[in-house]
């Protein structure tokens, strides 16, 4: 279980692509708190960790996830959103996020709106019946608030801190995101 609350901004530093899945080696401040077989939400997917080295991690991405997930597009260089499970003892900030991708959405549209950017997010009937006004969504593994809700998208407002911390400060119209409902 994890919150949405994104620790940090890791890097994808590789993508070794079999006929067997995908293993991700990503490079990360959170890597020391890691050991193998424990998980990890990388933009609210949660993967196990299959091996530690120094600053980075590495994942097996299996066919079911790379289907589901937009991790079948993650490239060398990718900023991807990382959590570490949630303790019993730490502060729901966020909400619950299980770390099971219900389906893609795409970027839409972004606008800036005073300090805050409304970003606008075209998802498929069958999730959308489940994405209420005022209520939480997870987009890449955060924690959001719908802010509106249409026949084929919803919208989220994001806070300058948001912006900054997660990979929707670089938000871009077409790009594929992660959607939990």
């Amino acid at each position: 279980m994890f919150t949405g609350l994104v620790a940090d901004l890791g890097t994808v530093t590789g993508v070794e692509a079999t006929a067997d899945g995908v293993r991700l080696a990503v490079r990360t401040a959170l890597a020391p708190e890691l050991s193998e077989g424990d998980s990890v939400a990388v933009n609210g997917v949660c993967l196990t960790a299959t091996a530690i080295d120094g600053g980075r991690f590495s994942a097996d991405v299996m066919h079911e996830t790379l289907r589901r997930s937009s991790l079948a597009e993650v490239g060398e260089g990718a900023a991807v959103n990382l959590e570490l499970p949630l303790r019993a003892h730490d502060r729901l900030g966020g909400h619950v996020v299980q770390g099971h991708v219900d389906g893609l959405g795409t970027v839409r549209d972004v606008r800036e709106d005073g300090f805050a950017r409304i970003v606008e997010i075209a998802a498929p009937g069958e999730l959308l019946r489940y994405v209420v006004e005022k209520g939480s969504i997870a987009v890449d593994g955060i924690s959001l608030t719908v802010a509106s809700v249409t026949d084929d998208a919803f919208s989220v407002s994001l806070i300058p801190e948001t912006l900054e911390r997660t990979n929707l400060g670089a938000a871009a119209q077409g790009q594929p995101v992660n959607l939990e409902v």
